[in-house]
């Protein structure tokens, strides 16, 4: 019942993405209007795959991630399509599972920024700056 009301609102969404965009003249904008097509047809295909690997409460905690950072949620759904293309997915990926991925993403993230980091150690040796002031 719910992947019927999803598949019925992503047609009603697209009609009216159909309306906007072809109400207007078309001007210059042929080559656009197709990329724009490839783009909503990937959204959808990318839509359908995370709804089949998602649970509802996962697919919840990942729209919220979406609100709050677009492009951690983006990292997450590449990599969940990933491992459902490569039949590393058994079963639909739960709330648990997807904090899991969460935390390991962000345990990558830390050690990669990390190993950027530039330390300064600064060496106290016989003749410092401060050592100057203390002689007035």
């Amino acid at each position: 019942m719910a992947d019927s009301e999803l598949e019925e609102i992503r047609r009603a969404r697209l009609a009216q993405l159909q309306q906007q965009g072809g109400g207007g003249g078309r001007g210059g904008a042929g080559g656009d209007e197709g990329q724009d097509e490839r783009r909503q047809a990937e959204t959808e295909r990318r839509a359908a795959i995370l709804t089949q690997i998602l649970d509802p409460a996962a697919a919840d905690r990942l729209g919220r991630i979406r609100l709050v950072k677009e492009s951690r949620a983006t990292d997450i759904e590449n990599r969940l399509i990933m491992l459902a293309q490569t039949g590393q997915l058994r079963q639909k990926v739960t709330e648990d599972q997807l904090k899991d991925l969460l935390n390991a993403v962000a345990e990558n993230t830390r050690k990669e920024e990390e190993e950027q980091k530039i330390v300064f150690n600064r060496r106290k040796a016989g003749w410092d700056d401060d050592d100057d002031l203390l002689d007035l």
